[in-house]
């Protein structure tokens, strides 16, 4: 069972299929595991939150609200979300496009071109739910690629993040400047941020398992200051050092992980009417 697997983040997607074959699950280093969602089923986050929470947070603003998901893997959870979301049954698919795009559109992005190529092939909301490979950490490709998708609705930031267990990937792969890095300029791009951390007990599974397989550490596990209780640890430095503040916790899935809404105190968002500012 590969605990924590949805995050796909790090160098380049080529590496992954030359040295990590699709036969060996428990290799994928970002946490692209080819099969996530059967071990994690969408609806053991789903269920958690509460319905209509985007007509809460969002009373007054305009629509279509944006937001990104970030290590998206092939797209399941995404849309599970969405759907929620929007209270859209699972039977409503393309029907109900139109209505559902003038809501929410989801920008969906994952190192893995394959898990992203399939994403796209089975998404039943094409028109506004956009899937993308891209690796998050790479500065010079994420700014222009952001940017510009933002630009199509004239706006600087998104409304909601989703970073549903990818910080370990991040943190492994880029070690703890890495993970601040990445928590900041998420923060940074988003009003509010629901964000699923990796228990540290999945870090020592997953550097078990890539020894098991014979492969080398993560260059980062051992050296890691940052460690112990994540969802603590994370909650500091995104409201310590980000300018966010801890709106709720919606309780834990069955596998451990807490779900975890920030808000932005505002002072690091640009380009926001004052009345958008104070909800």
């Amino acid at each position: 069972d590969p605990p924590g697997a949805r995050g796909a983040e790090g160098k380049m997607a080529a590496h992954i299929s030359e040295g990590f074959p699709a036969l060996e699950p428990g290799a994928a280093p970002y946490g692209n595991f080819p099969n996530y969602s059967r071990f994690h089923p969408p609806e053991g986050r789903v269920s958690l939150l509460p319905g209509g929470l985007l007509r809460s947070l969002f009373p007054a603003a305009a629509r279509p609200l944006l937001g990104l998901d970030v290590g998206c893997n092939s797209g399941e959870l995404s849309v599970a979300l969405y759907r929620h979301l929007l209270g859209l049954q699972e039977s409503e698919g393309s029907l109900t496009q139109p209505a559902a795009g003038k809501d929410l559109n989801l920008l969906c992005c994952d190192i893995d071109p394959v898990l992203i190529e399939r994403a796209q092939q089975c998404s039943p909301f094409p028109a506004s739910i956009s899937f993308a490979s891209l690796d998050i950490m790479d500065s010079s490709a994420r700014e222009p690629f952001l940017s510009s998708y933002l630009g199509r609705f004239g706006r600087s930031t998104f409304d909601i993040g989703f970073c549903m267990s990818v910080t370990m990937w991040i943190h492994l792969n880029h070690g703890d400047s890495g993970l601040m890095e990445f928590l900041s300029f998420l923060s940074s791009l988003c009003k509010y941020l629901l964000i699923e951390p990796q228990p540290w007990k999945c870090y020592r599974a997953a550097a078990r398992r890539l020894r098991k397989l014979g492969r080398n550490d993560f260059d980062h596990f051992r050296s890691l200051a940052i460690n112990g209780d994540m969802a603590e640890r994370i909650t500091q430095i995104l409201t310590k050092d980000c300018a966010m503040e801890l709106v709720c916790c919606f309780g834990s899935t069955s596998w451990d992980r807490s779900l975890l809404l920030f808000k932005s105190n505002g002072s690091n968002h640009k380009g926001r009417d004052p009345s958008e500012q104070e909800q």
